[in-house]
């Protein structure tokens, strides 16, 4: 995991001495950083002395804190430009600091904060936001008081990197002190912009980053710190995790803790492809092709491209079957000429059902990995969706020869169950011995599940939100068994009726249904 790096990450950035010479303060090895300490579990203020020594209890990589500078150029610790209803640049630290915290403490100053964090902290590094000024000028002098008081109390090697919303701020840093590690937080400079300015990375808001995710590859190559705010939701933790950033800033280090172990990147996996869906419309055709028409196992549906069939809509794929007729707008024209008009007559006159199947073929194909698809199922007897993929020589030898994963399949009529299958020459099921196993599934249709495999040269294992359910080795014979050391592509699709789905009929007052995807993700081994 690339945080798991990062001690050895920031001491080869550094052009000559290390912090170790000067302390034997190391920087813990996960990614975790507490926003204002972490002060919420435990009900303490934030940016409080206690939400630091708590966050230095729970071994965080770092826990991150914010500077302002009184009237009287006191260096204080406090979040707001207002502390008590007074301006902290209008006013003294006497004034300001008759008020305390609601813990009893005393409002810190920046210096006894530092000293705090010194004492009994051998892992946690100090993430010093510098809060710009509004007076002209005042940036740089705060920068300077900052670095000043740092080297005077020798508080350096405490330091994991400066941030702000001022480039100017960081930039002074810079000069003030080479060693020092910047990132900038305003979300509005590329990491290009940022190597460029001797910036050392940067650290967004984590919708920015989902909107801008060439970005985190652009860092990653520009050899820049990632960081993101504030990852608090399970979603954007296992979501920063997956792009595994440097550091995860956050109100919630505790849920950050649990996730990392659960996380896909574990056992040397790197993220490789991903759709997070973090747009609207179309899907992305760079990632994504269709199919059309009628395509296999006596399905009802006809499947379009139509944005009433397959769309992407607040962050989320939505692949949705109707019961209707077809019309001529379901297509796009490239479809209607692909087409002879015999048959596409033929086909829209016998079609009552339309839905959409997605795929990934000519476009991305993945020999071993870990696959996750987190979506919410479909619900009504006659619904088939899927999760599954082919093999890339399937026009060549053909099915099941090439053969077939079915990472999740679903039918209405089992509403508690989902299945996970291989298809190969020797298992499938026109011989039915296909080889498959079906999981017991809680709201399949209220809530989110994570449909997984993790495939191997020597296995194939099927999960369901993380728990193994269907474990397949391989035997070691021949392609017939195991045509698995190749390339597959992915498919996604809503089915009605067929020879699964349809085995007890189909409910046409179920209709419109719906599968939504949260997020497709692929992981192979670094």
């Amino acid at each position: 995991m690339r945080y798991l790096l990062i001690s050895t990450l920031l001491v080869a950035l550094i052009s000559c001495k290390t912090w170790s010479q000067k302390s034997n303060h190391t920087f813990a090895n996960n990614p975790v950083v507490a926003h204002r300490g972490a002060w919420k579990a435990k009900n303490l203020p934030q940016n409080s002395i206690a939400a630091l020594k708590q966050a230095i209890a729970l071994n965080c990589v770092g826990s991150e804190f914010d500077v302002r500078m009184t009237s009287d150029n006191v260096l204080i610790v406090t979040h707001d430009a207002d502390y008590n209803d007074l301006v902290v640049e209008e006013s003294t630290y006497a004034e300001l600091s008759q008020y305390k915290l609601f813990n009893g403490e005393i409002l810190p100053t920046l210096k006894d904060y530092l000293e705090a964090g010194m004492q009994n902290n051998s892992n946690t590094g100090l993430v010093c936001e510098i809060k710009p000024s509004k007076i002209k000028g005042r940036n740089s002098l705060i920068a300077e008081s900052v670095v000043k008081l740092v080297k005077k109390i020798k508080a350096e090697a405490y330091i994991l990197t400066y941030i702000s919303f001022s480039y100017e701020t960081l930039i002074k840093i810079k000069e003030l002190d080479a060693n020092a590690k910047t990132q900038y937080l305003d979300g509005s400079k590329s990491p290009e912009q940022l190597k460029k300015a001797n910036i050392s990375g940067l650290d967004y808001l984590v919708y920015k980053l989902k909107k801008k995710p060439e970005w985190i590859k652009s860092a990653k190559k520009n050899s820049l710190l990632l960081n993101a705010w504030v990852g608090n939701t399970v979603e954007d933790i296992d979501w920063l995790l997956a792009n595994e950033f440097d550091f995860i800033t956050t109100d919630e280090p505790e849920l950050v803790f649990k996730k990392i172990p659960e996380s896909s990147i574990t056992d040397n996996y790197e993220l490789v492809w991903s759709d997070e869906f973090n747009y609207k419309g179309k899907l992305d055709s760079i990632k994504w092709a269709y199919d059309y028409g009628f395509i296999s196992n006596k399905e009802k549906q006809y499947f379009t491209d139509s944005l009433k069939n397959v769309r992407v809509v607040n962050g989320h794929l939505i692949i949705e079957a109707h019961k209707e007729k077809i019309a001529n707008k379901d297509f796009n024209n490239d479809v209607l000429k692909s087409k002879s008009w015999l048959n596409y007559i033929t086909e829209i006159d016998t079609a009552q059902y339309t839905s959409a199947r997605i795929k990934t073929a000519g476009l991305a194909s993945w020999k071993y990995g870990r696959i996750d698809v987190k979506a919410k199922l479909p619900k009504g007897r006659g619904l088939w969706p899927a999760i599954w993929m082919l093999g890339e020589n399937r026009k060549e030898v053909g099915w099941p020869e090439s053969g077939e994963i079915d990472i999740m399949e679903h039918v209405g009529f089992s509403p508690d169950s989902i299945f996970g299958t291989i298809h190969t020459k020797a298992y499938n099921h026109i011989k039915r011995t296909e080889k498959g196993k079906k999981a017991y599934i809680e709201k399949p249709y209220d809530n989110f599940h994570v449909f997984s495999i993790e495939w191997t040269p020597e296995k194939m294992d099927f999960l369901l939100d993380g728990v193994v359910y269907n474990h397949i080795k391989n035997e070691h014979k021949t392609t017939d068994e195991w045509p698995f050391d190749q390339k597959f592509h992915l498919i996604l699709n809503v089915s009605v009726g067929g020879m699964l789905g349809g085995q007890k009929g189909i409910d046409n007052t179920v209709f419109p249904q719906q599968m939504m995807v949260d997020y497709v993700r692929v992981f192979q081994k670094k």
